[in-house]
């Protein structure tokens, strides 16, 4: 069996502002000292007219970024997301998200992934953040392909998006002629009638190796991929609660105020259903390898198909 690809969320980010930047002259990436980071100093080579690196001064480059669109320009600003939505979250919600205005945050090195850099740098709190800020979009892809078309998609959105790469490497599942993304639209991956599997970002992957596990355990779980936070595609997880009766959530994030939290609020109003959410409990994370730490924090295929397992046994 070939090895499976694996590439980091934040290389789509780079390429997708390379392949604008060549198409419209009205992009412009600012950084907070993190280019080779974040991957805009691949925009910084090809268009350094149209780069800004603001120092490590990230509310100034929110500024930036807000005074830049009322002049026409569609700004994408980029930080780790410890820094982009939690150090600037103040001028996030006044300068951009209170007049709504056009502009782009990527923030990279989200979750417990960003491995060796430990629990300051492991932001599991930026879903929550951005999501209470009244009509700032949230997403979060699964693979660098998905990291590529949300990218070009937001740039066409007119409106304060909030993108959210990761670090680490990680296998590509989108490559397929009939790929397509779709802004608030989430994407079944694998049909199942037991129970629900809605995954995020880069635990989408190891959803899908736990719903292959749990098949031959005689449980068929549906794998449902939900890149957009929010706006949540409500139809579709209705639906699927409909359908199985059981869902759980898995997300490189927080349990409070991420992606479970968006689906229970969804169903508690609208098809009350029993939801496990799977992510980062009320804790810190800690400094080790990123693979290491997705075992420990139980976020891998491992842990997701041991968790839906035990439930499933009891129900």
């Amino acid at each position: 069996m070939s090895e499976v690809k694996k590439v980091a969320t934040r290389e789509g980010y780079g390429s997708a502002l390379i392949a604008l930047g060549k198409e419209h002259e009205n992009l412009i990436v600012l950084d907070a000292d993190l280019a080779a980071a974040t991957k805009t100093g691949v925009f910084q080579k090809a268009f350094p007219e149209r780069h800004i690196n603001c120092g490590i001064a990230e509310a100034n480059m929110a500024g930036i970024a807000a005074g830049l669109s009322t002049l026409g320009y569609v700004p994408f600003i980029s930080s780790f997301a410890m820094f982009a939505a939690g150090r600037a979250f103040e001028q996030i919600r006044n300068s951009i998200g209170y007049p709504h205005l056009n502009v782009k945050i990527g923030a990279s090195h989200a979750g417990i992934s960003v491995g060796e850099d430990g629990a300051s740098h492991q932001c599991n709190e930026d879903i929550a953040l951005m999501r209470t800020i009244p009509g700032m979009v949230v997403i979060n892809p699964s693979d660098v392909i998905e990291a590529e078309a949300a990218v070009k998609a937001v740039y066409e959105y007119e409106g304060p998006v909030y993108l959210r790469f990761g670090r680490l490497a990680v296998p590509v599942i989108n490559d397929r002629p009939d790929y397509k993304f779709e802004m608030g639209k989430g994407v079944e991956l694998r049909d199942g009638k037991d129970c629900t599997i809605i995954a995020t970002g880069l635990c989408v992957c190891g959803a899908l190796e736990a719903a292959e596990r749990l098949a031959a355990d005689g449980i068929d779980a549906q794998v449902i991929n939900i890149h957009t936070i929010k706006p949540l595609d409500n139809e579709l997880v209705i639906a699927a609660a409909k359908k199985t009766g059981r869902i759980f959530t898995v997300e490189e994030h927080s349990i409070i105020g991420g992606l479970g939290a968006a689906v229970i609020e969804c169903l508690s109003e609208n098809c009350p259903t029993k939801v496990t959410r799977i992510g980062i409990n009320d804790v810190y994370g800690e400094s080790g390898p990123a693979q290491e730490l997705l075992h420990k924090y139980k976020l891998d295929a491992d842990g997701i198909y041991e968790r839906v397992a035990a439930e499933m046994k009891e129900r």
